[in-house]
Formats: C-alpha cells, sequence, structure tokens
C-alpha cells in the first residue's frame, strides 16, 4: 500500500466510546478486554475526549483512589482529527510533527468513523522496501530505560514518564529480562495490583534481535508474536536499544520526509535549470543572426527576433498580427505555396530557398525551414521558421561559376566550358545526323604587338577581337577563348561553303584597323577548321584537328583559313615529336653546337665582330633548321633554358680560345624578349664574365627593337647594366617591327643592324634604298654602329659603299662555321 492512498483503508472502525462520567478503571478494563490503545469520550454523539495508554503515565499508582474518578477529569482535549480520504503519508508526517499516535477520522460532518494509530500506519505504509535495505541499528532508540525489578509500579511509571519512554525494560536478575509498557500499566489500572514489585508484573521472556539484522525481520518478530517492542543487542549481547513499531515509523517518516525534501530541491533544480534554459533560448534567439518567425496555428504572427527586423526591414510592431505573406516578392506562384505547405502537414517540415522583399522593395535569396509546432494531443499550435539571407551566397557561386566556366578578361568561355559545350553539341548533332564544324582561329604576331604596347594594351586588343568577333558569330553558335591569342568557335553548320563564308568573315575582322591608345595598327589571324564527324568524333580530337590545321595555315602564308586534311596529322605528329626532342635536347645538350659569322669592316675586311647561332643535329630528324626549332622552343617554355645554355657554350669556347693563345673578336648573342625581361638578367651575366673569366665586352647582345618598344625605362635600367659590363647592345632587324626612333637617344644601345630585306632591295627597287640611307643617317648622327646583315653579292657591297655603314655580315664575307673552323678561317693569324 502507498502513501497515496487514504487513511479510509486502514483506520479501525469498531470504535470504544464511554461517557465523561465513566470511572477510569472501568475504561481501563474495556481497553485491556479490547486490545485497545485509546478510549473515545462522546457526548451527545460528538467525541469530546481521548484517553490513551500513554495517558496512563500521568497516573499516582500510590494512591489507589485516583483510579476511580471519572475518565471526564484525565481525558486529553481536544481530539485532534483527519479527514476521510487524507494519505497516508500525510498522516504519517502529522504523527511526526504534533507528537501524536491516535488521529481521530471524521466525515465532512465532522462525525467519527474511525480512528487511526501509528501503528496502523507503519503496518500499512508500504514500507516494505524501506525495511528490506535498512539494519536495526539505523531505527532503534538507543540507551533505552532499563529498571531493576524490586521497583514498585508507581516508581516504575514514574521513571517511565520522565524519561519519556512507552516501555522499559526489567532487569529481572540471573541473565533474565522482561519488558513494562504502557499497555501493561492500562491493565493494571483496571486490575490493581497494589504494591507488588515490578518483578512479578512485567511480560517476559523478552524478544530480541542483532543491530545488524534488518528492520524487516523485526517487524515480522512484532507481527507474529503480537508484541509492539524488541530489544537490540550488540555482537556482545549487551543491550543497545529498544525498537518498536512507532520507532519503524519515525525512520519511515524521515525517509519520506528526506524523499519529499529531494523532490523538491529536484523540483526547484528543474525550475532552476528550466528558468536559465528559457533565458539562455531567449538570448540565442535574441542574438540569432537568422530570422525567426513565429506563428499560431493560423499563420499570424507573434513573435520576430531582431535578426529578422534588421533583414526584412518591418519593426516587429509592424509584422505582429499579420502574416509572412507581407514579405512576399511575387516570384512564386501558388503552386509553389501548396506544394510547401503539402509538406509542411505531411512531414511536420519544409526547406528550401525561396525570394522574398524587403520593405524598401529589394529583392533577397532566403534559405527558409518552416516547423509545425504540436501539443501532447498532435494538434498543430504553431509554426517556427528561421531563415538566413543567401543573396550574397548566391552572387559569389555565380562569380565562382564566372571564374570557373568563363574568361575573366573577354567574358568568353574558358576551355572548360568549352568542353562540355562541345560534347553537348556533338551529342545533339549525332542524334540530329548533321555536321558540325571546329575553328580554331590563332591572332598573327600578337607576341610581337604584347611586347611592344604592354599587356595592358594587349589585353584591350584581345578584348576589342572577342567582340568583333562575337558580332559575327549566331546566338546559338560558341566563341571560347583557350588561352593567350588562341580562340575557339564551334558552328551548329552543316554546309561547307558556309562554313569557309564565316571564317573569311572572321578573318576580315580581324584585319580591320584597331585604334589602341592612339595607335592605329592591323592584326592577322590563322584559322583551322575541322568537321564532325568527318575528322574526328569526340572534343578533344576536333580541337586537335583544327589546331593542326590552323598550325598549316600558318606555315602557308598567315592571315587565311586551312580545311583539316588526314596528312595534316602526320604534320602534326612530326611537330609534337620535335618538340619532345627538342626538351631532351635542351636537357642534355646533346646535338646542339654554335656557329660563328664574322662581321668584317667594311673598308678593311677584317673580322671585327661575330654572331652565334645555334644549331641542332638530331640522331633521327637530321639537321633541324633554327627557324623550325627557335619558334618552338619560345612556344613550348623552353627559350630560357635554351638560351642559357647558348650562353655558356659561347663562354666557353670564348675561354677555351683564349687559353689557346688566340685573341677572340666580340661574339654577339641573341637574346629573346623572355631571357631580357628576366629579373636576373644581369646577375647571370655577372657570373657568366666571372666563371668563364673573360674580359669586359667580349660577348654583346642583339634584340629586337619590338622587345623595347613601351618599355623604355624598365629596359633602360638593364641595358644600362650590360653596357657597365662592356656589353655591346645592338638593334637586330632594325625597320622591320613597329618602330619609335625616340628610344634610339634615350636608351645605350651601340649598333643597328638594318634587315637583310632592304639589303637585298638595294639593286632592286629605290626604297630600301632610301631606307637605308636613312638608317644609315640617324645613326650617323647619333653615333650608332650599323651592320649590314645578309650581304650576299658584291653589288650589294658597293650601294653599301656609299652609305655610313661600318661592319658587313653576309655569306659574301663568311659563312656561319664551326667554332674550329671559325679559328682556321679568321683566328689563325690572330695568335701571338
Amino acid at each position: 500500500m502507498t502513501q497515496n492512498q487514504p487513511v479510509d483503508r486502514i483506520m479501525q472502525t469498531g470504535l470504544l466510546t464511554c461517557s465523561r462520567q465513566t470511572p477510569l478503571y472501568e475504561a481501563a478494563e474495556r481497553m485491556t478486554l479490547r486490545h485497545c490503545s485509546a478510549m473515545l469520550v462522546m457526548e451527545a454523539g460528538r467525541a469530546i475526549g481521548i484517553w490513551t495508554e500513554h495517558d496512563c503515565l500521568s497516573l499516582n499508582f500510590d494512591d489507589p483512589a485516583t483510579l476511580q474518578v471519572p475518565i471526564g477529569e484525565v481525558m486529553s482535549q481536544p481530539v485532534i482529527t483527519l479527514r476521510q480520504g487524507t494519505p497516508i503519508g500525510e498522516a504519517a508526517l502529522r504523527f511526526a510533527s504534533e507528537q501524536l499516535r491516535h488521529f481521530l477520522v471524521v466525515d465532512e460532518h465532522e462525525v467519527p468513523q474511525g480512528i487511526i494509530t501509528q501503528t496502523d500506519v507503519a503496518l500499512n505504509q508500504g514500507l516494505e522496501p524501506y525495511l528490506r535495505l535498512r539494519e536495526v541499528s539505523g531505527a532503534m532508540r538507543t540507551h533505552p530505560l532499563v529498571l531493576t525489578c524490586q521497583l514498585s509500579l508507581a516508581q516504575a511509571v514514574r521513571q517511565m514518564k520522565q524519561h519519556g519512554c512507552d516501555a522499559a525494560v526489567v532487569n529481572c536478575g540471573n541473565g533474565e529480562l522482561g519488558i513494562l509498557t504502557e499497555r501493561d500499566i492500562v491493565r493494571f489500572v483496571a486490575y490493581h495490583p497494589g504494591a507488588t514489585p515490578i518483578d512479578e508484573l512485567v511480560s517476559r521472556p523478552l524478544l530480541t534481535v542483532r543491530k545488524t539484522d534488518s528492520l524487516i525481520h523485526a517487524r515480522d518478530l512484532l507481527i507474529d508474536h503480537h508484541v509492539r517492542h524488541l530489544v537490540v543487542l550488540d555482537e556482545q549481547g549487551e543491550i543497545v536499544g529498544l525498537l518498536g513499531f512507532r520507532d519503524m515509523l519515525a525512520g519511515a517518516e524521515y525517509l519520506y520526509l528526506e524523499d519529499l525534501r529531494q523532490a523538491l530541491q529536484q523540483r526547484d533544480q528543474a525550475l532552476a535549470l528550466s528558468r536559465h534554459n528559457l533565458q539562455l533560448a531567449e538570448r540565442v534567439i535574441e542574438s540569432s543572426l537568422e530570422g525567426i518567425i513565429i506563428t499560431d496555428s493560423k499563420g499570424r504572427i507573434e513573435f520576430v527576433n531582431p535578426a529578422f527586423v534588421q533583414m526584412t526591414g518591418y519593426t516587429r510592431e509592424e509584422a505582429v498580427g499579420r502574416t509572412p505573406g507581407m514579405l512576399s516578392s511575387g516570384r512564386q506562384d501558388a503552386d509553389f505555396y501548396r506544394e510547401m505547405w503539402a509538406t509542411l502537414h505531411a512531414h511536420g517540415y519544409w526547406r528550401g530557398e525561396i525570394w522574398n522583399r524587403h520593405k524598401s522593395g529589394a529583392l533577397y535569396l532566403e534559405l527558409l525551414t518552416i516547423t509545425a509546432i504540436r501539443d501532447e494531443n498532435d494538434h498543430i499550435t504553431h509554426y517556427a521558421a528561421l531563415f538566413r539571407d543567401i543573396t550574397h551566397i548566391r552572387e559569389n557561386e555565380e562569380r565562382i561559376r564566372q571564374l570557373a566556366y568563363y574568361d575573366p578578361l573577354t567574358g568568353l568561355p574558358n576551355r572548360r566550358l568549352l568542353d562540355d559545350r562541345l560534347d553537348l553539341a556533338i551529342r545533339h548533332a549525332h542524334r540530329q545526323e548533321k555536321r558540325l564544324a571546329v575553328i580554331f582561329l590563332d591572332l598573327d604576331h600578337f607576341k610581337q604587338v604584347n611586347d611592344a604596347l604592354g599587356h595592358a594594351a594587349g589585353d584591350e586588343l584581345l578584348l576589342k577581337i572577342s567582340q568583333r568577333l562575337r558580332s559575327y558569330l549566331r546566338e546559338d553558335d560558341t566563341l571560347a577563348r583557350l588561352s593567350g591569342d588562341e580562340f575557339i568557335v564551334v558552328l551548329h553548320i552543316t554546309d561547307l561553303e558556309d562554313v569557309t563564308r564565316v571564317a573569311g568573315q572572321l578573318i576580315d575582322s580581324v584585319s580591320a584597323p584597331f585604334d589602341i591608345e592612339g595607335q592605329v595598327f592591323r592584326m592577322g589571324c590563322s584559322l583551322g577548321i575541322a568537321f564532325y564527324p568527318e575528322d574526328s568524333t569526340t572534343p578533344q580530337g576536333l580541337v586537335r584537328c583544327a589546331d593542326t590545321a590552323m598550325y598549316q595555315a600558318k606555315q602557308e602564308g598567315r592571315n587565311t583559313y586551312r580545311l583539316f586534311r588526314a596528312e595534316m596529322q602526320q604534320q602534326d605528329f612530326n611537330r609534337l615529336q620535335l618538340e619532345s626532342a627538342l626538351r631532351d635536347t635542351v636537357e642534355n645538350g646533346n646535338g646542339l653546337s654554335v656557329h660563328y659569322q664574322p662581321m668584317v669592316h667594311r673598308d678593311s675586311g677584317q673580322v671585327h665582330d661575330a654572331e652565334a647561332l645555334l644549331r641542332w643535329h638530331h640522331p633521327t630528324l637530321g639537321e633541324v633548321s633554327p627557324g623550325q626549332f627557335i619558334p618552338l622552343a619560345e612556344r613550348s617554355g623552353l627559350i630560357l633554358q635554351l638560351g642559357q645554355r647558348v650562353l655558356d657554350m659561347v663562354a666557353s669556347q670564348l675561354r677555351r680560345w683564349l687559353d689557346e693563345g688566340y685573341n677572340p673578336p666580340r661574339i654577339a648573342v641573341n637574346l629573346s624578349a623572355r631571357e631580357f625581361w628576366q629579373p636576373d638578367l644581369l646577375k647571370r651575366i655577372r657570373c657568366l664574365y666571372k666563371q668563364y673569366e673573360l674580359p669586359l665586352g667580349q660577348i654583346g647582345f642583339e634584340l629586337t627593337e619590338s622587345v623595347l618598344l613601351n618599355k623604355q625605362q624598365k629596359a633602360e635600367a638593364t641595358l644600362k647594366g650590360l653596357r657597365d659590363l662592356g656589353c655591346q647592345l645592338a638593334i637586330d632587324d632594325f625597320g622591320t617591327g613597329y618602330s619609335s626612333l625616340s628610344y634610339l637617344q634615350d636608351l645605350p644601345v651601340t649598333t643597328l643592324k638594318i634587315d637583310q630585306s632592304f639589303i637585298h632591295g638595294l639593286d632592286k627597287n629605290r626604297g630600301s634604298a632610301a631606307i637605308v640611307a636613312a638608317v644609315t643617317s640617324l645613326a650617323k648622327e647619333l653615333g650608332l654602329r650599323v651592320v649590314a646583315e645578309g650581304v650576299e653579292t658584291q653589288v650589294q657591297l658597293d650601294a653599301l659603299s656609299r652609305h655610313h655603314v661600318n661592319l658587313i655580315q653576309g655569306y659574301l664575307t663568311g659563312h656561319p662555321v664551326p667554332a674550329e673552323r671559325f679559328a682556321a678561317l679568321y683566328l689563325i693569324h690572330s695568335a701571338e
């Protein structure tokens, strides 16, 4: 039975009653016969007093007349009551707090219905778990009252009252123990024994338990032997305590109070934690960067947080009471919202992206999560919506996509997007059984323009070219930029004539004049055309075939187009084979040699300088022309390594000639644009001179004028550094590029080399003679040497005699020859 059960279940309903005039001894006799611990005193149907076993300790047993008085004179009043329905646990607490042993149970009209005692509670409170887990030592009364057997009853009662005991242990001698209880004393009130010693009155033998026994064992002993007290012994058999139902109940009451205290403490902790969590949740919601909306089940807004106000522009007062429809942008149709609500009702939540409108009218994209809140009956009471503005994320994604798939300069598709589109176009053409054209477009001499005008002007030129090309294409055609000056066009055109017509238009568009930074000039381009499915069926194959055809167009004059032919694949293979062979040669130097061509004084015929010219002999490819492998080295990025190897070969040869006693002329080495603009060029040249212990000025350099144009200030420092090392600096092929005469007076160059095209025209047209005359006259005024390149006939030499020309270079005065032959022809007479 639990503590929540009502006292009605365990109360004694057979009440023992008497009138106020009933003699005390008679009431005690009735209590003894009925084995009751209390007598109710009634008058007019109401309980006016109660006399209990405990009250008998107040009697004077030395005066027999005391036992004859009416019970009304010694009864306790008023009678303390409990209402029917009072929980047993509450009754136990009142027994402990009010120090009573009996409660009269009454109904709502105060009519007595029964009586309940501490013993009733102890037997029926459901204490078995408590009694099983605890030992006797935890509930017993320590230091029990022990009386000697010679005391009189009056003396014993006075000592029990003085010590507040409901029982006393009586030492009967010879190790025998007895007990004197309040119930025994009630019996003595009914049958006064006179002055008989208590030795003859006590109950014996006295039942005992060990202090280590369980309380459940002790309770069973009390019930089985119909007694109310047990003496507790220790391990040595000494009396250490007294145990009764009252003590068990007191322990249970303590346990109940402790459980209640813990329950209240846990409740207070739970409430405090709940308040803390609620405050924390409020702070999180208030400080959250995500907007939060809480609506009722009808969708009316009840709460918004500060992030909502910041993101939407609506204040809390403006939002509460309205629906989230106030934010609608109009971009989502009714079907969208029907599907959203269907998902929300089916699954309890919805998550997705939605366009909403700021109070200012600006649109923003948000990531929205809506959750349905249900009560204990599974009815929706609220909706909670969390959202954050992802407009900037989407914009960043678009920028990343733009960078990933589009060329940042021209905005055209890059190689990655081209592959996707070309693959899609091939699939479409395959399904439709149609042809597809791919055009590979490469600008002619763009590098020279870029070097001459600068990268900024080169970028502007590429942008204008892309705009022109796009204007000649249809909307479903694709124009992509591969890299640098290379473009790809994908045409959804099946007719060859239409494709070639478009190719011609593209060439014409690029050939039209350009105005860049106030300079007007023309460009050219070379195109290669390949067809699906004749030439290839893969994106990579089509681009490769078009590239091969474009290369053929460059080989055959530039500024034109060529259709891919099967034999071009072999040429393409040969080019790849040549590049692979060149990489190996640059790495190990095998097959490379330097030939030297003399520059002789025009009047004396003596060798004044020489130009170092690189030659390459491959074991399987044979002699490879510099016109093939030098441009290839520049395109493939090998020119820096190749140029350094040439410098080492020339310096090494000069050191050998000097060691052999020769007095070699100054040797001119060609520098490409990439070599010249390397930041460590001067450092490497100084190291070269130091490593090979060469006289300053022994090695000079030749550069094309396109290297220097529009970068005069940057070039001046490098050129001055080379001049400080004594190096002669020549402008090669002067007059063929984008000439700007102003740099001649600003830059520390020493020599102009007239291009052989003008020399060859001396005896054929007046224009060449005029140009030669102008160049030589300018050089003379500026104090520059002039070298005439490509002199092959005596007529050309005689024509040059009329001009300021210092040195002659060409087959007429000497072919390029290996170092040994050069020494034999030109250095043998210089040996000391």
